[in-house]
């Protein structure tokens, strides 16, 4: 069975329950599962922003390509996020990205950011996704204390030469003036670029034009192990069958496993996050508390607060900080949750929040993200660090140009070799300190 660091509630069907996406967009496609002895030329693990995105750009190169899935497509971090199209993919700073790869790397990765947004707004497009897109002016981080307004200040010229686009700082009165109220804010920085949508109708149309392209896509079919048959191509087995692949390619992100195959153990950490969404806010309440902006936000935290009025005038917002996934731990997450959010927004304390869920993100240990060769006809791509919606899809067309042989568009290090987390299989237990360790740093 597949070697996961976290309980097996956090990969079963149930962890789902409660995601305003799943419960507000239904999925009536009957998506198969693999049966028998399937050969391929390129088989991808994992049906998410990454996965589906290769095997797209696969496809449309004629290749065929076999998708599996242990659930459905976008049912992991793809189809349970917040929706932020925007910069990220590391949790490393220019300057430490800088002094360990060099400049040339570093504008590469800036160049990257930007045009993983533009790819993923042409593909909603172009396929004709309603993905009930706003807060298309940008971004908006929030400043969580008077030091981080004044790096704020500091750095907003050079983000805009950076990435080509407005950054605009606004002082507290401004943000308020701007619809914009909560509290703690010190101040924030609008950097015009990127838009938020809804995560699982992007997802649902990328999976729909994978198989109109000639992909095979197959749900519930979780892969048990890996091999080689003796002819040297890779055996994936399955529940109820197996596949033959030339190449493989694995995109499974934060719900990988530390077997399948063998690198991957201990070279990523998956760690929660955790959103909740509110029933429909009136007029009158939006107009209480201040807030009425459609920007997508977050917060200057290294445990960051991220939150959107959506076009339906629900709120959503999440945070990180559970480091288990049993019952309890998911109900104190969820009061933990209500709890920063109705202190940062005191005039929706009384608002009803029917939906609560959690997924995983992924982290590497030197904070940026992986994609490259894994072994012979081996590739994989993971740690998006809380941004995939945008640097996944980007990266996985980015990956199978390279599996394909064709040059890409990929700063240097990413394909480097990630380094393992040195508590291995247990490298969950420093989750506590670490998260200990930030929320310290937090309170500065």
């Amino acid at each position: 069975m597949p070697q996961r660091i976290y309980e097996p509630a956090a990969y079963g069907e149930a962890s789902l329950g409660g995601c305003y996406w799943y419960d507000s967009v239904p999925d009536d496609t009957r998506w198969p599962s693999a049966d028998g002895t399937i050969d391929v030329d390129f088989a991808i693990v994992g049906a998410g922003y990454t996965g589906l995105s290769a095997a797209l750009t696969l496809a449309q190169a004629g290749v065929e390509v076999a998708v599996l899935d242990a659930h459905r497509p976008g049912w992991g971090a793809s189809g349970r996020n917040g929706g932020f199209c925007c910069i990220g993919g590391a949790k490393a700073t220019g300057r430490q990205i800088r002094r360990r790869w060099g400049e040339e790397d570093l504008a590469c990765f800036r160049r990257a950011e930007r045009a993983a947004i533009e790819m993923v707004r042409a593909r909603i497009s172009g396929l004709g996704v309603n993905a009930d897109i706003h807060s298309e002016s940008g971004e908006l981080q929030i400043a969580h204390s008077q030091p981080a307004f004044r790096a704020m200040r500091r750095e907003a010229a050079a983000l805009a030469e950076t990435y080509g686009t407005t950054a605009e700082v606004l002082s507290r009165a401004e943000m308020i003036e701007q619809g914009l109220k909560l509290r703690g804010a010190w101040g924030g920085l609008h950097l015009g670029l990127g838009f938020a949508l809804n995560p699982r109708k992007y997802v649902l149309g990328l999976a729909r034009e994978v198989v109109a392209c000639g992909a095979r896509l197959y749900a519930d079919s979780p892969v048990l192990s890996t091999g080689r048959t003796e002819d040297g191509r890779h055996l994936l087995r399955l529940p109820h069958g197996t596949v033959r692949a030339r190449r493989l390619l694995i995109a499974t992100n934060g719900y990988s496993s530390d077997d399948l195959p063998p690198w991957m153990a201990a070279r990523y950490l998956p760690m929660q996050s955790s959103v909740i969404v509110t029933r429909p806010l009136e007029d009158e309440e939006i107009a209480k508390q201040g807030w009425s902006s459609d920007l997508m936000a977050y917060d200057s935290r290294n445990l960051l607060h991220y939150f959107r009025l959506m076009p339906d005038r629900r709120m959503l917002f999440g945070m990180r900080g559970a480091v288990r996934w049993t019952d309890a731990a998911q109900d104190a997450q969820r009061r933990a949750v209500l709890r920063h959010f109705r202190h940062m927004f005191p005039a929706w304390r009384r608002v009803d929040v029917p939906w609560f869920w959690s997924g995983l993100v992924c982290m590497a240990r030197d904070l940026v993200p992986f994609a490259g060769q894994i072994g012979p006809d081996t590739w994989a791509a993971f740690a998006w660090h809380g941004n995939g919606v945008a640097m996944g899809s980007w990266t996985g067309e980015q990956l199978a140009k390279l599996a394909l042989g064709q040059a890409t568009e990929m700063p240097g290090f990413f394909g480097r070799t990630p380094p393992k987390f040195t508590l291995g299989a247990r490298r969950r237990a420093g989750l506590p300190a670490a998260l200990l360790w930030y929320r310290l740093r937090d309170a500065f």
